[in-house]
């Protein structure tokens, strides 16, 4: 069925009518993809941070158990400190898991002379 801005599909994802924030689902990746980052390191990774894989990796196993141990008895910041030292959300690793995307991006951007701004 064809759909028009009289319609309110919005309303069908729980978040809107419920008012829920979206921004939290956002910042969640950081940590996220931090974790990743932390123990593809950990695994010797050199590729891509999008490529890496982890299985069968003791070493990041090891360090990914320690910081599941902490569970609840100690603040986020520090289980996530356990695993990439550092307290505060980073995110750079962002920038990292999707580099090669930017790249492909950016040169179809210039390829194709589509304007880049607001």
């Amino acid at each position: 069925m064809e759909r028009t801005e009289s319609d309110f599909d919005p309303g069908a994802k729980y978040h809107v009518p419920g008012n829920v924030p979206y921004a939290r689902y956002f910042l969640a990746r950081i940590p996220a993809i931090s974790v990743s980052r932390a123990l593809c390191r950990e695994a010797g990774f050199k590729g891509p941070l999008h490529r890496c894989s982890i299985y069968g990796n003791k070493a990041a196993g090891e360090k990914l158990n320690k910081m599941l141990a902490i569970g609840q008895s100690k603040p986020w910041p520090e289980a996530l400190e356990t695993l990439t030292g550092e307290k505060q959300m980073d995110a750079s690793a962002l920038a990292d898991y999707f580099a090669p995307l930017k790249a492909w991006l950016d040169e179809q951007n210039k390829a194709n002379g589509y304007p880049v701004g607001w």
